[in-house]
């Protein structure tokens, strides 16, 4: 081989080398979106039916008829659902409806954590359920006396439903969801 010849692969290898020996590419981390939400501000809701309730201002409650409201989150894209009905000798049906309603969402939930809530004080009893997974509600709930009164409610979003993506604003309105439990009181 001539001198030429070795002299130009020495050079065209140190070129090379050169020119495609930077630091390694490495994969970038996972990151997750964050988002800020506004510091919830709780206000009491009081109509002529027979239960009162704590509700986010940053929702707002649009009057369905019978004793039943639409919370609505336009910035989260999401509606909070709550269903009333009187219990006339009907807590089994009742029950198994709520129960129902929930279990739906088997097909695509990850899993159903179900938290029984009870307040004694308040006569208010019923489960909250957190619902993982690429469901269409990430949140439900029922509370009843047992005697009069029963209340169903759930969240849904505006979205086709990927939890990863709507998780931010689920958990923000889960904690609502909770707020508005605790604080809810039966007139009679």
């Amino acid at each position: 081989m001539s001198t030429k010849y070795l002299s130009l692969l020495f050079f065209t290898g140190i070129l090379t080398c050169a020119i495609s020996c930077k630091d390694d590419v490495l994969p970038k981390p996972k990151a997750y979106l964050s988002l800020d939400y506004p510091k919830p501000v709780y206000a009491p809701f009081d109509k002529t039916c027979d239960y009162t309730f704590e509700y986010n201002t940053l929702g707002k409650v649009e009057d369905q008829g019978n004793c039943n409201f639409h919370i609505n989150y336009p910035n989260l894209k999401a509606t909070v659902y709550l269903t009333y009905k009187p219990v006339q000798n009907n807590i089994d049906k009742l029950l198994r409806d709520a129960q129902k309603l929930t279990y739906e969402h088997v097909i695509k939930a990850d899993g159903i954590v179900e938290q029984p809530y009870v307040n004694k004080e308040r006569k208010a009893y019923g489960m909250f359920y957190e619902i993982g997974g690429n469901a269409a509600s990430q949140s439900q709930f029922y509370l009843t006396d047992s005697t009069k009164h029963f209340l169903v409610g759930s969240v849904y979003f505006y979205a086709k439903p990927n939890f990863d993506s709507v998780l931010p604003a689920a958990h923000y309105i889960k904690n609502d969801l909770r707020i508005l439990m605790e604080s809810l009181k039966w007139k009679k």
